[in-house]
């Protein structure tokens, strides 16, 4: 006995839901076999369930697009942070800055270590405690430190924090259509069981196989066992369902 699967993806749930709309405005309303308040629904539902999915889809392209861009922005960001505090312990060893300059970035005054620069919360903290702290140590009269200036790490530093808060605002985004998404398949799966469930009942009275064939015309799809199915059948229907 053949029985009735439902869409599993996106795809699918937006093919079946074409197909008993199209069904719907080519049959007259006394012969659809499906009920006119549904079809005023599928009518509603269906660019929303769509739009929704090319957004989700279009927000992931851009994320996946300009992640690339973004590895190389926090990269530089990283470097020119990491050469600058490498600068100023050279500057300390030759005895041009005293020990004591490390505590204008935060630094223990004898401890000649990098900062960990490696998540992206330590490259903001460390990030603005070195460029205030560099600036600060200007402003007191002490000289500047060179290759790579404040100033230039300090654009670099910018360019990070202006692409982390656009990342963080398409990751945002993203996970705003996701959740919509979830929510629009909940109600997209509702709306196919009704119209699969009122065209079932409309054909009830038909012999099986024109129950199916007439309910098929509608968008529904139906399986069966593979215990029902000669080798060649059964091998169509495992090709059927990777496509569904």
């Amino acid at each position: 006995m053949p029985y009735r699967r439902l869409p599993n993806t996106d795809a699918a749930r937006i093919r079946a839901m074409r197909i008993a709309l199209e069904k719907g405005k080519e049959m007259p309303p006394q012969k659809m076999a499906f009920s006119p308040k549904s079809i005023v629904k599928l009518q509603r539902f269906l660019p929303q369930f769509e739009q929704g999915i090319q957004l989700h889809r279009q927000s992931m392209a851009s994320q996946y697009n300009k992640s690339r861009d973004y590895n190389e922005v926090v990269r530089k960001a990283r470097l020119y942070l990491t050469h600058f505090i490498r600068v100023m312990n050279m500057a300390v060893f030759r005895g041009d800055l005293p020990a004591e300059t490390r505590a204008f970035y935060g630094l223990a005054t004898n401890d000649s270590t990098v900062p960990s620069f490696n998540t992206e919360n330590e490259l903001i903290s460390w990030g603005k405690r070195i460029i205030e702290g560099e600036e600060y140590r200007i402003r007191k009269g002490g000289c500047p430190i060179t290759n790579p200036t404040i100033a230039v790490v300090k654009v670099r530093y910018q360019h990070f924090l202006d692409a982390y808060q656009y990342t963080r605002t398409l990751a945002k985004r993203t996970q705003d259509y996701t959740l919509k998404n979830s929510e629009l398949r909940k109600e997209a799966d509702d709306i196919i069981v009704q119209i699969w469930n009122e065209v079932e009942n409309t054909h009830s009275t038909l012999p099986e196989e024109t129950r199916m064939s007439e309910s098929e015309n509608y968008g529904l799809v139906y399986f069966y066992r593979k215990s029902e199915l000669n080798p060649v059948d059964a091998q169509t229907e495992t090709m059927n369902i990777n496509w569904s």
